[in-house]
């Protein structure tokens, strides 16, 4: 994923990885959209790290970040899918 966010490849976006935000790192993330893509692992469906991103992505949308979230296998078998809503997002905040 970051190969094909970095060097501001999608859209002209600048986006970071491992971005620190208040108490949190977000995976990738572009300060001009405020918009941070994240990418969860199966530990994401556990119930007490279902409660932790809920209350993450509370504090971000907060701040005014807005968050979306793909599984790492969408990335994995479905990237054209994840990358044209990583655009769609784009386009809404842009």
């Amino acid at each position: 994923m970051w190969t094909l966010l970095r060097d501001r490849r999608l859209s002209g976006y600048k986006f970071r990885r491992q971005q620190p935000i208040g108490p949190y790192v977000v995976d990738f993330y572009s300060s001009v959209l405020k918009l941070a893509v994240e990418l969860d692992g199966s530990g994401h469906m556990r119930n007490d790290r279902k409660s932790q991103d809920k209350e993450r992505s509370g504090f971000l949308a907060a701040n005014g970040v807005r968050v979306i979230r793909f599984w790492n296998t969408d990335v994995t078998k479905h990237l054209n899918v994840v990358l044209e809503q990583i655009i769609k997002a784009v386009e809404i905040r842009n």
